[in-house]
């Protein structure tokens, strides 16, 4: 589990990922489905990788992805390291 203080450290080292309780989401914006369904599935390769998963939302074009560390019930360091990787797709 993190400090105010880390979480606060780990928000700015993101790109547009919003702090949501005790997880980090951002949406990501797609030109159709296929495209959201390409990058999900790479998003699936970084949560096997890493053995973290984020929550995934597809709604046609627009993915939303939840990341908190459920065995926590808190954000870890985890859940930066995945935004991280993820991030880089983009």
């Amino acid at each position: 589990m993190l400090t105010l203080q880390e979480i606060q450290d780990e928000m700015r080292e993101l790109r547009d990922w919003s702090l949501e309780f005790s997880s980090i989401t951002k949406d990501f914006l797609f030109k159709d489905f296929k495209e959201a369904l390409i990058f999900v599935n790479r998003v699936g390769e970084i949560a096997e990788n890493l053995q973290h998963h984020p929550d995934i939302m597809i709604n046609y074009n627009m993915v939303r992805l939840n990341l908190t560390t459920h065995s926590e019930k808190s954000l870890t360091k985890k859940d930066f390291d995945a935004a991280k990787e993820i991030d880089k797709l983009s």
